[in-house]
């Protein structure tokens, strides 16, 4: 009997921005994984030569000619798959592109969507990195998530994930930036849609505490705090309309 994992139905897509050190190794690794026969690689406006290196490796890819930011990206590749489709929609896995060789440890992130057991799976890592920061983006992120749909993050910022194309699609647009993760799960869970955290080896580069670090969790925080404003003000648009009609 075939292997069902071994047939082609996942498409990768991974956003990257200056990443030419390990998107090679990041690309090869993906292209491993069993069931993917595709992978699109967004380069967000990088100065150095991640699209030429990632093409070498066997991706497809797509090129922003200034940086648009994470969601600009999955959205980018979102499309191309869609151009690329010829049968029934790939499946979408989205991965970082500093995972190196590690990326090819993705495989369980398919797993339930394949089977039908869940709509978008989100990885928690085993291993984890130290972070250069106190975590005040995760806790904001994962306060927020439980707060607004009710459904408990262990990794809400986590940027590997498989969605189905019904699920991705109902999510557009996306929240902007890094606010993205933070959106997608919350607006998903709101509609119904089965969300779930799955075990995964997997490691990127350790984030740093120089300037540069800070800066990036800077605008984390802020496009996380967007998105969940944004979501805020969804509810209390629900409630006001609510009390209109029902007063």
């Amino acid at each position: 009997m075939t292997d069902p994992s071994a047939q082609p139905d996942t498409a990768v897509i991974i956003p990257a921005k200056d990443e030419a050190d390990r998107i090679d190794a990041t690309v090869k690794a993906a292209l491993a994984i069993p069931g993917v026969d595709l992978v699109v690689v967004v380069d967000d406006g990088s100065v150095d030569a991640t699209g030429r290196v990632a093409k070498a490796a066997g991706a497809r890819v797509v090129r922003h000619s200034r940086n648009r930011g994470k969601a600009a990206a999955m959205e980018s590749g979102a499309e191309a798959v869609r151009l690329l489709d010829d049968r029934e929609p790939r499946h979408l896995l989205f991965l970082d592109a500093d995972l190196a060789e590690t990326a090819g440890r993705a495989a369980p992130l398919i797993e339930p969507i394949r089977a039908g057991a869940a709509d978008m799976t989100i990885a928690r890592f085993v291993t984890r990195v130290k972070l250069g920061g106190h975590g005040f983006v995760v806790r904001l992120a994962r306060d927020g998530i439980r707060r607004l749909c009710g459904w408990r993050a262990t990794q809400p910022l986590n940027g590997q994930r498989c969605l189905t194309r019904a699920a991705f699609e109902a999510a557009r647009p996306l929240a902007h930036g890094f606010g993205v993760e933070t959106g997608l799960t919350i607006d998903l869970v709101r509609k119904g849609f089965r969300v779930t955290e799955v075990e995964v080896e997997m490691s990127h580069r350790a984030t740093g505490t120089d300037w540069r670090a800070q800066l990036h969790r800077a605008r984390q925080f802020r496009d996380v705090a967007l998105a969940l404003a944004a979501r805020e003000q969804v509810v209390a648009d629900v409630k006001g309309a609510f009390r209109t009609t029902f007063r």
